[in-house]
């Protein structure tokens, strides 16, 4: 079987983004079970491999190699090939916010979807981008997940956060507060139960256990803080019940995370962004790994973000890429464990 071909998006070039590439492109855990070229920036890439043996995380610097097709990639060892959209000014500076750095990172996500639509790629592993930067670029989503569900022609998709012990799927994400109570809709939780249950189903985990969070303190106490549960939320579980579904809920969500992490359950539906990222950075703020449901196309991505305090000196660290590209390798390969790294 040949080794599938992962290719890693650069993320904000301003960010820890070239430095956790560069770290996981020559790692054995990574090269040992598939092939990886970054989409990026040469140049940049190779001032981070630099840095990095300025700080002593290597003894032999790796050659950085420039390529202009995901053909031309040889896949050698010590290594580094770069897909290289040439894209990033050589005085951009380390750490900064800026729209020339955002539009660099959104480059690299449009150019890895279409290598991944051509079959190209078997799957893309993202650095983390700044939404920010984003914004002021002039790019018209919030963040990964909604540009590659709308890039790839993805109708629906959510977020799934894994980590060693825990699976969570959001209802919502990078909305307000105040929006994201307006979408706790019965056909919005309903979805989101329907995709959790496929996507699980297609890692190896047959009726897979879905709990689902309520919204409120104490899942609304039978209404006392809140009816947002026994309109939309229970309606959804019982749909998803009628249609064979292993969903229960909504459950407290001060508790229900802890019984998941416990092996009581495979998946929590979250919903809303903190809600499910709180408990998955409690359990391991590096282990924490973000999987894309509902795409045509495989995406993994670290969990954390452009870490713009520590970018440019050397101490970032790479276990979150790492474990991101492992996960995609290890459903490319078709790996039935009940436990995702």
């Amino acid at each position: 079987m040949r080794k599938p071909i992962i290719a890693m998006t650069m993320g904000d070039p301003a960010g820890i983004g070239p430095e956790i590439c560069v770290l996981t492109a020559l790692s054995p855990r990574v090269t040992d079970k598939v092939n990886t070229f970054i989409i990026g920036d040469a140049n940049r890439l190779e001032e981070a491999s630099k840095i990095l043996a300025g700080v002593g995380k290597f003894t032999n610097k790796p050659t950085i190699r420039s390529i202009t097709s995901a053909e031309e990639a040889k896949f050698e060892a010590g290594v580094i090939e770069v897909l290289d959209l040439g894209n990033v000014p050589a005085d951009l500076p380390w750490g900064q916010l800026s729209a020339t750095a955002g539009q660099c990172a959104y480059d690299y996500i449009e150019k890895a979807v279409s290598l991944a639509m051509d079959h190209t790629i078997d799957a893309l592993c993202t650095a983390p981008l700044n939404k920010e930067a984003w914004k002021m670029a002039g790019i018209k989503f919030p963040g990964h997940t909604e540009a590659l569900a709308a890039l790839s022609g993805s109708p629906g998709s959510a977020m799934m956060l894994v980590n060693k012990s825990l699976r969570v799927v959001h209802v919502t994400t990078h909305v307000s507060l105040e929006q994201a109570i307006k979408l706790v809709t019965r056909e919005r939780v309903l979805e989101r139960i329907r995709l959790t249950a496929e996507s699980l189903a297609r890692f190896g985990i047959r009726n897979p256990r879905i709990a689902v969070a309520g919204l409120n303190p104490h899942a609304g106490e039978g209404g006392l803080f809140g009816d947002e549960e026994q309109k939309e939320i229970i309606p959804a579980v019982q749909a998803a019940q009628s249609e064979g579904i292993s969903a229960s809920g909504p459950w407290p969500p001060d508790s229900i995370y802890a019984r998941a992490a416990n092996g009581e359950f495979d998946a929590v539906i979250a919903m809303y962004h903190d809600q499910g990222h709180i408990a998955i950075k409690m359990l391991g703020f590096d282990t924490g790994i973000n999987v894309t449901l509902g795409l045509p196309i495989l995406r993994t991505s670290v969990d954390h973000g452009t870490a713009f305090d520590i970018a440019g000196k050397g101490i970032a660290r790479e276990q979150s890429m790492i474990e991101s590209v492992l996960v995609a390798a290890d459903f490319l390969l078709g790996s039935n464990r009940q436990e995702l790294r």
